[in-house]
């Protein structure tokens, strides 16, 4: 996660439940066209899409795109690298929904298959 020290030029993010695109360009110093690209690098990064396809983030949103913005601006990170260390520092994810999944799955398999066996 980013340093709060490290974006002391970025403006604070506001207690707000959605932000347009607009508002979030401004909250990281990253032009719309650029978060609409993230958009398709990062699988991370979904906002809400509402009316008219408009996007609305959410503050966790905002802190993703600010970690982003430093991988990429900042540390020097090229997009495919800024991936995956976004995926290294969070491997719980969709993963850990997957395996809990099959672990549920294993398990009533486990039990239908005991019940065949006393039939």
């Amino acid at each position: 996660m980013l340093d709060p020290a490290d974006n002391l030029e970025l403006p604070t993010i506001p207690s707000k439940r959605y932000f347009t695109i607009g508002e979030v360009s401004e909250l990281c110093a990253v032009k719309p066209h650029v978060l609409r690209y993230w958009e398709q690098e990062f699988p991370q990064l979904k906002p809400v899409k509402r009316r008219g396809n408009r996007r609305y983030y959410q503050r966790h949103d905002v802190v993703l795109i600010r970690q982003i913005r430093q991988l990429l601006y900042v540390d020097g990170f090229t997009i495919s690298g800024a991936r995956n260390k976004l995926v290294m520092e969070n491997p719980g994810g969709k993963d850990k929904q997957r395996l809990e999944a099959i672990r549920i799955l294993i398990e009533d398999l486990e039990d239908v298959l005991l019940l065949l066996e006393h039939a």
